[in-house]
């Protein structure tokens, strides 16, 4: 006999444990956020190249320091002149209401890249306080506190 639920939450029933891991696995190997980036640039030595799939205005507008700038409608004619095919890619654009990271990571894995997303875009790592590099320097917002934590390096996740 099938156990019905009143919880809305629970109207499609969890997936077995098996599958739940298999599935959040591979999730993160698609995907990384922008506090794991924040910390894997500041380490000094990454392992991967960052890159900003925004057009040229949004570029100008503000990126990631050390970031490289290939939008993605350009990355099948830059990409092998502006990165080397055994270095992992990290790719964002504008934040969550966005696909252009997504398209950005299709386009670099079919050229044979390995390649992750930054969740959150540009948005998040602004929201997060992270210093953010424009043509007149660096600049820093204060973190937001519904999406970082403000006394604090990391959120502990």
């Amino acid at each position: 006999m099938t156990h019905i639920t009143a919880s809305p939450a629970l109207r499609v029933p969890p997936a077995p444990p098996a599958e739940a891991a298999a599935f959040f696995a591979a999730q993160l190997s698609f995907r990384t956020d922008v506090s794991d980036v924040r910390a894997s640039l500041d380490s000094g030595e990454p392992g991967f190249v960052l890159v900003d799939s925004r057009g040229d205005a949004a570029w100008r507008q503000g990126r990631v320091p050390g970031a490289v700038h290939l939008p993605t409608a350009l990355v099948p004619s830059r990409a092998p002149d502006l990165l080397d095919p055994t270095v992992p890619v990290v790719t964002y654009c504008w934040g969550p209401g966005c696909d252009g990271a997504g398209r950005a990571a299709l386009a670099l894995a079919r050229l044979g890249y390995r390649v992750k997303e930054m969740i959150g875009g540009i948005e998040y790592w602004i929201r997060e306080g992270f210093p953010v590099e424009t043509a007149a320097g660096t600049e820093r917002r204060a973190a937001d506190p519904l999406t970082a934590p403000v006394d604090s390096a990391a959120c502990g996740c």
